[in-house]
């Protein structure tokens, strides 16, 4: 076979991308939620619709972070091992 026994991934793009879209989200939700609050009855889109895509973005905001703080923990862990 050819696979590899250890499956590896892009951990520098992962940082990037991570980087990248933690505060891009962040600011998708601050947008979408104050948007929601100043939405009034009858205004296209409603306010339920604003509201979840806030709360997306936020959960997309959070899995971003996640996903930073692994790949962080994940080189750290690889340049120890480097330099042992």
């Amino acid at each position: 076979m050819s696979e590899p026994l250890h499956a590896r991934s892009a951990l520098r793009l992962r940082l990037l991308l991570s980087a990248l879209f933690v505060p891009l989200f962040l600011a998708g939700t601050v947008f979408f939620g104050v948007w929601a609050a100043d939405t009034g009855a009858g205004d296209s889109p409603g306010r339920g619709t604003l509201v979840v895509i806030a709360v997306v973005c936020g959960a997309l905001a959070l899995l971003a972070a996640a996903d930073l703080l692994v790949v962080i923990r994940r080189l750290r862990s690889a340049r120890g091992t480097r330099t042992r």
